[in-house]
């Protein structure tokens, strides 16, 4: 580097906070794409789109999750086993009772951007009821 530059922000480590986000209070959409915002680190100064420098996002209260409208009876979610007839179709309703950690993690995961931080990302989403 020449004199008088400052360090670039890939030679300083990773500082990770930690954010607490509670599920009674925001719509599904919103508490997801805030929790994508904090995984990806795009608050921070510090953001590259090649460095994984997310914090840690902690959901709480997710038992009382928010989904606005008619989608806790209308919206399904689909899981595909891989041979022919086994598709199994689960609605919000029923993953509300059962696994309503999943629903957050869902959408969680479509909106972190499909490259080789998504997995690392979602393994610092942590789901608490």
């Amino acid at each position: 580097m020449r004199k008088g530059h400052p360090t670039k922000p890939s030679a300083q480590p990773v500082v990770r906070a930690n954010n607490v986000l509670d599920a009674s209070t925001m719509t599904l959409g919103r508490l997801a794409s805030t929790a994508a915002g904090y995984l990806t680190g795009k608050h921070k100064a510090s953001y590259e789109p090649h460095r994984d420098t997310g914090d840690f996002v902690t959901v709480t209260n997710v038992g009382k999750l928010k989904l606005s409208g008619r989608k806790l009876q209308q919206k399904v979610y689909h899981d595909m086993s891989g041979y022919p007839g086994g598709i199994h179709t689960r609605s919000a309703k029923a993953l509300m009772v059962t696994r309503p950690e999943e629903i957050i993690w869902r959408a969680v995961r479509l909106m972190l951007p499909e490259n080789k931080y998504r997995q690392a990302r979602l393994r610092r989403l942590h789901l608490s009821r």
